[in-house]
């Protein structure tokens, strides 16, 4: 019977919705059922699948599962685990050719959805409202014998791949580190503790068993709140660093022994210093919401600095487009194709983190506070009618076309002046504005969002202080 999901589930990256509510069950048969049809048809024989902590998931889990195999396409079932744990399944395993995992990420606890790869590729955009499509007409194979069921734990092997990523770091480099992980009661304890275990140096673990209702914060580590027990923990220790995850640990939070944060864009910042030394001239990701220092810095080391569209699934999608060794997100989203696979992992960029910090001689304290003193927002939100969000966009873009003003109009208007940037740009997945800027002076702050304010208002908007 054909199937049809609520709209707002289907989103530009992946597939998320509250549970009871806008999914459940009968959302993630038929997802499998549609996920099982194109890969069925693209002449693909075996999906692998996992799923997170939350309490949902394995409902979801057995609910997509059953669609998949009445497809005809066989499954391989790798349990609970993160995101990148997922992805690194999809990546090493030579017989299968496409993966699902069941996560809410850094969504409240009563969320769920579906990350997906398909041949190596993120899965994203029109692909998932293709999905949609196939459902709504009921457009699925029906395979006259059903794909077969296997189970493989490949924790283990994950973990050892991680490890591979301090190839060429010695054992005493390390010896003296003392570092803090706090997994935020995400799908990452387990992997993290296994990985700790086996790292040289003094580990510090917080809220390492899953647990799906987040007892002790919500695992988001780009809200700075969430970070407290981290920052607690590092002080209270004399730790050399603290690293933090999302729920489903493809996306890395970081304070420094001084318990200042590392941005996201920061933490790309180091990890590009680090690549360069060795691959002259690599291209550099990053999103159109970073500092203009990340930029800036890989210009001054060799490195071709590239400005692109926000969203995980974008970033991975240009890397493997342009060959990008490196890239990543304001959000925490790290994707590392040097030596790994080009997926975004948490865990793999806290070792690039460790192996880094030790290559270029200087501790994460230190690479941190040699970075540029910027003055700059966070994101700043603020809600509008969802027929308004794209359309005003475009109205400050056409007006600013009309003048010499420095636009960068890969996703939304990024405005370069004398002060610094300024940047508005639409949600793909609420009906929401962003707004940011960055200036080198508290001063100029406030010019670039009085030039912000004034172009809302041109667009009979107000942004909320």
């Amino acid at each position: 019977m054909p199937h049809r999901f609520d709209p707002t589930i289907l989103r530009e990256y992946d597939i998320r919705g509250v549970v009871g509510e806008t999914l459940g069950e009968d959302d993630a048969r038929a997802i499998g059922r549609s996920f099982g049809t194109l890969m069925a048809r693209a002449g693909a024989r075996k999906v692998v699948v996992g799923f997170d902590g939350r309490v949902s998931s394995p409902m979801l889990e057995s609910a997509l599962v059953e669609g998949v195999i009445a497809s005809g396409i066989d499954v391989v079932r790798v349990g609970m685990g993160s995101t990148p744990m997922l992805y690194y399944a999809e990546a090493s395993m030579k017989d299968v050719q496409g993966g699902v995992q069941i996560t809410g990420s850094h969504n409240p606890a009563d969320h769920n959805g579906f990350k997906m790869v398909l041949g190596g590729r993120p899965f994203f955009g029109s692909e998932i409202h293709t999905l949609g499509a196939m459902a709504a007409e009921g457009d699925w194979d029906d395979a006259a014998v059903p794909g077969v069921i296997e189970s493989r734990d490949i924790l283990d092997a994950y973990v050892a791949r991680l490890l591979g990523g301090l190839a060429g770091v010695s054992d005493s480099a390390l010896q003296g580190l003392r570092i803090g992980w706090d997994a935020g009661n995400g799908a990452a304890g387990p992997a993290i503790e296994r990985l700790t275990a086996r790292l040289p140096g003094e580990h510090h673990l917080l809220f390492t068993q899953v647990d799906g209702t987040f007892p002790n914060h919500h695992p988001d580590p780009t809200e700075e709140k969430n970070l407290a027990d981290l920052k607690a923990l590092v002080a209270a220790k004399n730790l050399d660093f603290g690293v933090a995850f999302d729920g489903d640990a493809d996306r890395l939070g970081a304070i420094d022994g001084e318990g200042r944060v590392i941005w996201g864009d920061q933490l790309l910042m180091i990890f590009a210093q680090d690549l360069l030394v060795t691959r002259p001239g690599a291209t550099v990701i990053a999103d159109i919401k970073c500092s203009a220092a990340l930029f800036d810095t890989v210009a001054a080391q060799g490195g071709t600095p590239l400005m692109w569209k926000t969203g995980h699934s974008l970033i991975k999608s240009k890397m493997q487009e342009t060959g990008a060794l490196l890239g990543g997100e304001m959000s925490g989203h790290v994707c590392f194709k040097h030596d790994y696979y080009g997926f975004d992992d948490g865990l793999y960029a806290a070792v690039q983190l460790i192996a880094a910090a030790s290559r270029l001689g200087r501790s994460v304290t230190q690479l941190r506070g040699a970075m540029p003193q910027m003055f700059a927002t966070p994101e700043l939100r603020f809600q509008v009618d969802e027929s308004r969000k794209f359309a005003a966009v475009d109205e400050v873009r056409d007006r600013l076309a009309r003048t010499d003003a420095h636009v960068n109009d890969c996703d939304g208007v990024r405005v370069t002046t004398r002060d610094g940037w300024w940047l508005l740009r639409a949600s793909n997945t609420q009906d929401l504005l962003v707004v940011r800027a960055e200036s080198a002076t508290q001063v100029g702050l406030d010019r670039l969002l009085a030039e912000v304010d004034a172009q809302l208002a041109l667009s009979d908007l107000t942004r909320a202080c």
